[in-house]
């Protein structure tokens, strides 16, 4: 029986020393574009962290950091949500949206 257990500690050891080590959450680098429209500039976000209300009239976000960006369709980044990865861009909702990276 403590054959048994003492096997029991040492599986259990070697099984925590293999366990991955949590992940760091760190800012995303780089630029989140968002367009609205041709009459109106670009909107830059450099380095963006949190959650973000997009513009009133924002019609498509493109990201350019090095991490995924998540869209929301809400002005508080709660709820459902679109992933845009890095080098990509999507469609956004415009008066209400928000994205975070």
């Amino acid at each position: 029986m403590r054959a048994i257990l003492v096997s029991m500690v040492a599986a259990a050891s070697v099984i925590g020393l293999a366990a991955p080590a949590p992940a760091t959450t760190r800012a995303a680098s780089g630029q989140v574009v968002v367009f609205s429209t041709e009459l109106l500039p670009l909107d830059v976000y450099q380095d963006p962290s949190g959650c973000k209300q997009l513009p009133t009239l924002a019609h498509v976000l493109n990201n350019q950091t090095d991490g995924p960006v998540q869209v929301y369709g809400n002005p508080f980044c709660l709820g459902p949500s679109v992933t845009v990865q890095p080098g990509y861009g999507t469609h956004v909702p415009g008066g209400a949206g928000s994205f975070s990276a």
